[in-house]
């Protein structure tokens, strides 16, 4: 299995951008897909989710609103739209896969649930 990130770039706050992620290797039926961030010095957070075997789609605080995740089951691809951008915002973007979606979502909102990690894509939003 592997993830592809892509997009990502320099944004001044209020911004937009999208990042993707291609999956290949696996069913893009099952399981779940996720959007985390890391900034220097700081721990992985949890962006984003969707689950592949349905519509249900899971958000952090900070970005509930702001961010939506969809996906593209033609392309294999899981897109992350980020809207109305912060400074805060900026971190290294990576897309994770997990084979189960019938955790609590809590539990899907966590780093070690995910087995199956991308490269991970810079985003940096200037003020």
């Amino acid at each position: 299995v592997q993830l592809q990130a892509s997009g990502g770039g320099l944004v001044q706050a209020g911004g937009s951008l999208n990042v993707s992620c291609a999956v290949s290797g696996r069913p893009f039926n099952s399981g779940v897909m996720a959007w985390f961030r890391q900034a220097p010095g700081k721990d992985r957070e949890f962006v984003a989710g969707t689950k592949l075997s349905g519509l249900s789609t899971f958000y952090s605080d900070p970005v509930r609103g702001r961010f939506i995740i969809s996906r593209d089951n033609a392309k294999n691809t899981v897109l992350l739209q980020m809207n109305s951008l912060k400074p805060e915002d900026t971190a290294v973007y990576l897309c994770a896969n997990g084979r189960r979606s019938d955790f609590p979502i809590g539990t899907l909102k966590v780093a070690s649930t995910y087995a199956i990690w991308g490269q991970g894509t810079q985003v940096t939003v200037s003020s």
